[in-house]
């Protein structure tokens, strides 16, 4: 029976981290065919009543007027919202107030995308790796080299999550000094081999501010030491290998510079200025306010989640359900923060500062939490449910 329920689970995490919906195998949604079982077969007795109706509500709404009404795609409102129910319902019925049953799905989870990391890894030397990529997901990949994702877009949201996470927990939990030199390593090597410039700054951002909250004075020597060790790496290991793969400092080379952050944001903001409520108050798409725009001509968006989101449902609408959606999870945080330090708060950290990870690579791309992506919709619930359960445990 347990065998059962860890195979379920691991394909259940596996279709969330993926983003695997609907392939060839799977003709009705994968996330629904391996949580259904979880949730009304082996449920966690004496589970609670349902904890996550006001954040589904707010969603709903969310994607409703940015899908349906703003974008005119029903299927995608109907995958997404699947997606983020099937969430709630595994954490709130299957995990219920059972901590091994957290602890085994935030490991398994992060197990997952590590697995995904080291297929990034591989697919760099070898192009068999494709094939196992398709296999995996179902679908013909869209890049290479990356993880188990059809993009390195998707592959992205996957790392952001994953190493913020794996470098923190190491001092969370206070491992012994090598554990976390090896796993900044690692770190180091996913971000440099992934491409991910985005990723790269939000791990920066979420582990130069762990650091600071949480050795305090100290953290002045830690952060000295770690770019001295970034800065031998680089200049040993790094500097004469530069063109002979793929990795993070030769990806400029390939792009177009009218395809950069800074103008498609520019631009983005010009049409916002033209349509100030948001474009679903003019009755307007995308597609109806940059027909006549070069660089929006192939229909390319602003690659900021939250402009985007901003753009279409404009400062009340857009501003009033982002600050409703992350009310929770920025308290879980805010209380992280002040209480860093404490054993209990140790998971609870790891979570939020990987969530930080993923929010801020959310600024660089398009998909997010309104677009049910994996990483982000478990790190949202996971962050909800821990912090419920810390709090009725201090009750």
């Amino acid at each position: 029976m347990k065998l059962i329920v860890t195979l379920l689970m691991m394909f259940y995490l596996g279709t969330l981290a993926f983003g695997i919906f609907l392939t060839d195998v799977f003709r009705i949604p994968a996330p629904f065919l391996f949580c259904f079982p979880l949730v009304f077969l082996f449920r966690e007795k004496g589970a609670a009543k349902f904890q996550y109706g006001r954040e589904l509500i707010l969603l709903c709404i969310a994607l409703f007027f940015y899908y349906v009404i703003g974008l005119s795609e029903v299927n995608s409102f109907a995958a997404n919202i699947l997606c983020i129910m099937i969430c709630a319902f595994y954490f709130n019925y299957f995990v219920g107030n059972s901590e091994r049953r957290f602890q085994v799905s935030v490991w398994l989870f992060y197990g997952l995308l590590l697995l995904s990391s080291i297929v990034m890894v591989l697919n760099h030397y070898y192009g068999e790796m494709d094939t196992l990529r398709e296999l995996i997901l179902g679908d013909k990949i869209l890049q290479s080299p990356a993880g188990i994702a059809l993009s390195q877009f998707s592959y992205g949201y996957q790392l952001a999550a994953l190493i913020p996470f794996a470098f923190i927990c190491t001092c969370a939990f206070k491992t012994p000094l090598i554990v976390k030199g090896i796993a900044l390593g690692g770190c180091l090597l996913f971000v440099f081999l992934g491409m991910q410039r985005s990723v790269f700054v939000g791990f920066v951002g979420a582990t130069f501010l762990f650091l600071t909250l949480y050795y305090r004075f100290r953290a002045v020597l830690v952060i000295a030491l770690m770019i001295v060790v970034c800065g031998l790496l680089y200049n040993y290991v790094l500097k004469d290998n530069l063109d002979s793969y793929n990795n993070i400092l030769t990806k400029n080379n390939h792009n177009d510079a009218a395809y950069n952050r800074s103008n498609l944001a520019e631009e983005n903001l010009r049409i916002y200025t033209d349509y100030p409520y948001g474009l679903i108050f003019y009755g307007k798409n995308w597609s109806d306010v940059i027909y006549r725009d070069y660089v929006f001509s192939s229909g390319i968006t602003s690659h900021n989640a939250y402009l985007i989101f901003f753009t279409y449902l404009g400062p009340f609408l857009g501003l009033g359900l982002l600050v409703a959606i992350y009310y929770r999870v920025g308290k879980a945080c805010i209380y992280v923060f002040h209480h860093l330090r404490e054993p209990e708060n140790a998971m609870l950290a790891c979570l939020c500062f990987s969530f930080l990870g993923v929010s801020v690579n959310a600024l660089s791309h398009n998909p997010w939490l309104i677009s049910a992506d994996g990483p982000t919709v478990f790190l949202y619930f996971s962050i909800l449910h821990l912090y419920q359960r810390q709090k009725e445990a201090h009750v």
